[in-house]
């Protein structure tokens, strides 16, 4: 068993709650060889770092399962300045994916990157010869599902591997994942479907404050189709859980004034809204029902958050409908003291005012 370092810590960037634990050998950790999108940081520049912060994708993803096309948004819930949005992915040409909970991971001093799952995402597949995710009617549809619990297996092994060096207690709530995967897609011969995995943290103490952290198989959940007798209307998910607001369908339901207005607007965005209070989004064809969703969403835009709208398109496949905002530019690090410039030549070096011996 390895010593733990007793100057570094490991906490969650969260509005009033923040997670502390020791954290070892992050390097290797956060940093595998096959991610050659990241920096690998070694182990002598790893060991200068005091802490290891995991920043949220925090926020409301609604889903709209349409006659002609998926519809997806996201929300940000502006928990804290470094919080993000629920991160929308495109893993195919007719298949997305939303990733909330602790997707970022880095250090702030000096800055590293450890970990950014939303750009690893595509990349992560467990390279599973025989396995087909289970289906609420029980159809097997072959490689799709096959590639569906691939996608899930990968992200897996990659929370995994960040794990395996976290030896502090984190406390997650046990009824709050530490990240949760949602899958929406296209299958040949079976249709739409909208799956959600949630990726739970079990940690179990060892010898004092050193504890074992092990990433739990996600427990998958179909939702859609719905059940026969379920209705067939929005779809929304919230992270993080313990802070429920209520959904967009629940506020159509209690007719709120500031949807009230849009759903009255006109003939045609009436009729939208009364399919989606009937269960009968699948009836509505992508051009009726997003105008009339789109008008919603913005309505429930919290002050300075950011939303994203994609379509995955029956026949065309994936487009962004509004893109999310570009990453914000980071910062470079200041230039050392002693660095040349053009404002601050190197000490003899040749110039034009001061030209090499002959």
């Amino acid at each position: 068993m390895q010593a733990v370092p007793k100057n570094q810590k490991f906490f969650f960037r969260r509005s009033r709650i923040a997670f502390l634990a020791i954290a070892i050998a992050f390097a290797q950790a956060f940093c595998p060889p096959q991610h050659t999108a990241l920096r690998a940081a070694p182990q002598e520049e790893y060991e200068q770092h005091d802490e290891v912060v995991a920043n949220l994708a925090a926020g409301r993803v609604i889903i709209t399962v349409l006659k002609d096309a998926i519809l997806i948004a996201s929300i940000e819930n502006h928990l804290e300045p470094e919080a993000q949005a629920p991160a929308i992915i495109q893993l195919g040409a007719r298949r997305a994916a939303i990733l909330l909970g602790a997707i970022s991971w880095n250090s702030p001093s000096p800055p590293v990157e450890w970990a950014n799952l939303a750009t690893e995402l595509p990349t992560l597949h467990a390279n599973m010869t025989v396995a087909v995710a289970p289906h609420l009617q029980g159809s097997a549809v072959g490689a799709e599902a096959k590639d569906l619990e691939d996608v899930g297996e990968g992200l897996r092994i990659r929370l995994s591997s960040m794990m395996k060096k976290v030896h502090g207690n984190l406390e997650v709530p046990e009824d709050e994942p530490l990240v949760e995967l949602v899958l929406a897609d296209y299958v040949v011969d079976y249709g739409p479907e909208v799956w959600t995995l949630q990726y739970a943290i079990n940690q179990q103490p060892e010898r004092g404050d050193f504890w074992d952290s092990k990433i739990q198989r996600p427990r998958y959940a179909q939702l859609w189709p719905p059940e026969k007798t379920a209705p067939h209307t929005l779809i929304e998910i919230q992270y993080p859980q313990g802070e429920k607001t209520p959904t967009l369908l629940d506020l159509l339901r209690q007719k709120s004034p500031q949807l009230e207005v849009i759903g009255t607007s006109d003939p045609a965005m009436a009729a939208v809204a009364a399919a989606i209070l009937r269960g009968d989004t699948s009836k509505l064809q992508s051009a009726d029902a997003v105008p009339y969703l789109r008008a919603c969403l913005n309505a429930l835009m919290p002050p300075s958050a950011t939303l994203a709208i994609a379509r995955i398109d029956q026949e065309q496949g994936f487009e962004w409908l509004l893109a999310p905002p570009p990453p914000p530019k980071k910062i470079r690090p200041e230039t050392e003291p002693n660095a040349p410039s053009l404002q601050k030549p190197q000490p003899n070096r040749p110039s034009l005012l001061n030209p090499p011996p002959k």
